[in-house]
């Protein structure tokens, strides 16, 4: 009986034992990636304005897509991201596009003393490129770590409207080919865990070098500020 009792207990031992070595046991991913997918959202605005161009209202981005992780040294907290993404950005200010009778398109500053504007705006849709150098503080086992990314962001331009809705007329364009289908610029976006500061500044116009206000150039670029959510 004494036997029994011991051969049991014995056995009930051997497999707590066993289970909590089966608990305390993680497995260990070395050859982890991280930030697999992005999400942002930002506040747009326009640097290198013309005289009297102004923005008013909100003008917001939102940018989604995903990255290639690709560490670089043994730690794999140095790394080389490349992805691939879609970006839709909106710009309400007082730059009146509209349809000249030659069939191209012109460019006015709107005079608020003679027109009321109750919306005025133009919108991008653009394919991205995202390419980042990536420093953290990540390990195999901390989701939770400080992140700063740098680096550029190409961009091409799909698709793109202008609204005008005031007291002159309602104006609606689509597919204005004024619009330079190329976009690139510098980026950089830090902070920790899913909190992240992020900053885009435009290297070149949004207009193509032909798009003439008042005889000169628009050369106004864009710069966006706002949040970045990284996703594994």
């Amino acid at each position: 009986m004494r036997s029994a009792i011991f051969f049991i207990l014995s056995c009930c031992f051997t497999q707590l034992m066993l289970a909590q070595q089966a608990t305390d046991t993680t497995f260990v991913d070395h050859n982890y990636r991280e930030d697999q997918f992005y999400f942002s959202l930002t506040y747009n605005l326009l640097g290198n304005v013309p005289n009297d161009l102004k923005q008013s209202g909100f003008s917001s981005g939102v940018h989604f897509g995903v990255i290639r992780d690709m560490p670089i040294n043994e730690r794999r907290n140095v790394a080389i991201g490349i992805g691939l993404g879609l970006s839709a950005n909106s710009y309400n200010q007082n730059l009146l596009i509209s349809e000249g009778p030659d069939g191209g398109y012109s460019y006015d500053i709107i005079d608020e003393s003679i027109i009321t504007i109750k919306r005025n705006k133009f919108t991008t849709y653009a394919l991205e490129l995202p390419i980042e150098f990536r420093w953290r503080t990540s390990t195999a086992k901390d989701y939770k770590f400080w992140r700063i990314y740098s680096g550029v962001k190409l961009g091409y331009v799909f698709h793109n409207t202008s609204k005008f809705t005031g007291s002159a007329a309602d104006i609606k364009l689509n597919a204005n080919d004024d619009f330079d289908a190329l976009q690139y610029g510098l980026t950089l976006s830090a902070g920790y865990s899913t909190w992240n500061f992020h900053v885009y500044y435009g290297l070149n116009p949004i207009f193509k070098d032909t798009v003439r206000l008042d005889g000169k150039s628009i050369v106004m670029n864009s710069i966006k500020i706002g949040l970045m959510f990284y996703l594994l």
